[in-house]
């Protein structure tokens, strides 16, 4: 039997507090993203923000042509936009925040040999390989349920 001791997570008055995004986006709140993706206190709030600001590029960067055909029809955000809701938020929202919040947990597993580089950390790792795709894959759907896009891509060989 082993026992493990982790950190504790840090409180949103510690260092976990919002991340302004661009206006148009939601803002992110990192207390959120550490609770709905299971991060213990291990991922350091340095390290949970730098991957989240990574995740909200990247989203931002592959949502921007449709955010400016947006815009072009008097959208003033995301929010903004006529849609459907579940618990008093938009689709939109709902599947904006998820991809910020799969992509970012990805980056963080993908740097987990950093973290632990002995054997039974490699072992994990390598355990954790499928969970990054999945996380992809998940981020990659919600964006495509905002552009109204197929989630299916087929390419011949």
């Amino acid at each position: 039997m082993s026992f493990q001791v982790t950190a504790t997570v840090p409180t949103a008055e510690e260092t976990e507090a919002n991340i302004t995004n661009d206006g148009w986006f939601p803002d992110i709140n990192l207390t959120t993203i550490r609770d709905l993706t299971r991060l213990d206190g291990t991922i350091t709030s340095a390290r949970l923000r730098e991957s989240t600001i990574s995740a909200i590029l990247t989203v931002n960067s592959e949502l921007d042509a449709w955010k400016q055909t947006q815009l072009a029809a008097g959208n003033a955000s995301l929010a903004a936009i006529e849609s459907l809701s579940i618990d008093g938020i938009s689709y939109n929202i709902h599947r904006y925040l998820r991809a910020v919040y799969c992509l970012s947990k990805a980056s963080i597993i993908e740097r987990y040999r950093d973290y632990d580089s002995s054997n039974d950390g490699n072992k994990r790792a390598d355990e954790l390989e499928p969970t990054v795709g999945d996380l992809q894959r998940d981020a990659r759907w919600a964006i495509n349920d905002i552009l109204h896009l197929s989630r299916s891509t087929i390419e011949l060989i």
